[in-house]
Formats: C-alpha cells, structure tokens, sequence
C-alpha cells in the first residue's frame, strides 16, 4: 500500500460500515467514493488474494491516493455509471457496495475549489470532476429566481429563500458574481442568523445542484438490484436528510416516492432489497470528538434478497 495520506480525509464510520457489508475473503466489492481510499483500505485488509474492489471517484485528486495492490480497479467517474463499468470489467455482480456521501476534507480545505466559505478569493467553481463545464458560478449567474429559490429551499432548506433568490437576480445585473467574497458582499444585507450556518447551507445546496448530487445517488441506487449478488449487501453513508430520505425510501419501497409504496394496480411495490438498519446508525461520541465532520452522518443498510 502507499503510505496513506491522512489529511485527505478521514474515513466516517469505517469499521461499522466495512463491518455491515460482511466482506468474503474471495468477494467482489465496490467503493463508490474512494476519497482519500480510508475505506478501500479497510475493504482490502479483509480480502484474500482473490478478491477484487473496484473503486470510483470523478475527482482527479483521488488517484494520487491509489494503493499499489493489483486487486483493486480504480474508475475515474461518478458512481452514477455503476453498472456500465461493471459490465465493462467484465464483472457480472458485486458482493457489497459502499457509498461515503459526504465531501472530502480535502476537498474543503484546498480553498481554489470554492466548497469552504472561508475561502474568499477563491472561484465559485464547487466541481467535484473538474471535466464537466457548470460551476456554481453558471448557477448563480444563469438560473432564473424561481430556479435560485427552489434550489436553496429545497437543497439547502434555506429559510429566507426566496428573499435570497431575489436578491442574487438584483445583485448580478450590476456586478459580476466570480468569488466567494463576491457573492457574500452581494448577499450580506439579508443573510439570517448565525452567518457561518447561513451560508454553509446556502453552499450545500449550490454544490449539490452543481454536481447533480441528487440524480446520481438516484441513478446508483436504482442500479444496486440489478448488480448486488443475492446476499450481497449496500452500505451508504448520507450527511443530511434529503440524502438520508432517498436512501430510506429506496431500500424500504424500491423507489423515491412514498406513494409508490403501491403500484396502480393497487398491489405493494416489490423490492430486492431488505431492509437490515430499521433505524440509521450514528457515528460514536468519540467518532464525533476526533472528527466533528462525522457529527451529521447516518449510515443505512440492505441486502439483496
């Protein structure tokens, strides 16, 4: 193995979600978000010689923390093309899937990628595959107020949305949106309550809009049934609730909707899947003391039936 590079990130919740999906010695597993490979490592600790992980992550700067061990196949894409690559390898089911939702410390601390508050000089830019072309900068300086609104209701549950989305629309009509410290000066008259929350809520929902964060989970896990060998287990890890809702709702009812808990026949909703953490499990109060990052994590967990 490369000697691991702990500033990257810290791995949340390793043993428990590594533990749940019941790694085979000659299992195949896959890593959605390799990250700084906290996870990998411990999926390869417990493989033998014939096992396989296949690890994807869009971000460039992931590569860097490659193990040297011929058992894992590392995927420079979102995990949102889960089966094609499967197929591509040549690997017909997985026997676990680990997905690690949240952003990398690394990440926010490399301050020219524009995903902290703190940095303000830097680009909106909030890219996690710096190949694709929107930057928060395009959403901020296209969408429309209605679109500005929406997003920042309902992926940053913004309380004054709707005041912000205004606000943006009357600010870039004279200046140019281009950084961090741009966009605060444009908004600071109404930000609301503590402004470190304000606007790590306001940056949540740019970053998930940039990233189509949502879609891909959506598109992944609608994959999962077809790909998990019988018995094999899905482990996903969210930072917040609209994460943490679509996972619930697809390991319980197979969809993204709790009316599809029937179908219009009036039958019930199959699913392939069952349900094995009735409730999510938290990282522990250590966990939380030795990385304050963890504090909002739920990891969910299913088995292919």
């Amino acid at each position: 193995m490369k000697k691991e590079n702990p500033e990257y990130h810290v791995p949340v919740m390793l043993q428990e979600s590594v533990d749940a999906l019941q790694v085979k010695p000659g299992g195949i597993y896959v890593d959605c978000t390799f990250g700084g490979g906290g996870h990998s490592k411990e999926i390869l600790r417990r493989l033998g010689s014939e096992g396989k992980l296949i690890a994807f992550d869009q971000d460039a700067d992931a590569r860097n923390n490659l193990p040297e061990d011929d058992r894992i196949i590392f995927v420079p894409h979102n995990f949102r093309h889960l089966q094609r690559f499967l197929k591509l390898y040549k690997i017909q089911a997985a026997d676990g899937i680990l997905a690690d939702l949240g952003v990398s410390s690394h990440q926010f601390d490399e301050g020219d990628r524009g995903f902290s508050t703190r940095s303000d000089e830097a680009g909106l830019d909030m890219r996690m595959d710096q190949r694709q072309e929107i930057t928060a900068q395009t959403v901020l300086s296209t969408y429309s107020e209605q679109q500005l609104h929406k997003m920042f209701e309902m992926y940053g549950e913004v309380t004054n949305s709707k005041t912000l989305a205004r606000n943006i629309v009357e600010a870039r009509r004279t200046t140019p949106l281009r950084t961090i410290a741009d966009f605060k000066n444009a908004v600071h008259a109404i930000v609301k309550g503590n402004p470190n929350k304000y606007f790590a809520q306001v940056f949540q929902a740019l970053r998930i809009e940039v990233n189509d964060e949502l879609g891909a989970l959506k598109e992944m896990l609608e994959q999962v049934p077809g790909v998990l060998n019988e018995g094999g287990r899905i482990a996903v890890i969210t930072f917040h609730s609209i994460e943490d809702r679509i996972v619930k709702v697809f390991f319980k009812d197979g969809g993204f909707e709790e009316k599809d808990e029937h179908d219009l026949y009036g039958g019930s909703k199959k699913t392939d899947l069952k349900v094995i953490t009735k409730k999510p499990l938290d990282p522990s109060e250590n966990e939380i003391k030795k990385n304050p990052r963890a504090r909002s994590a739920k990891l969910r967990v299913a088995q292919r039936i």
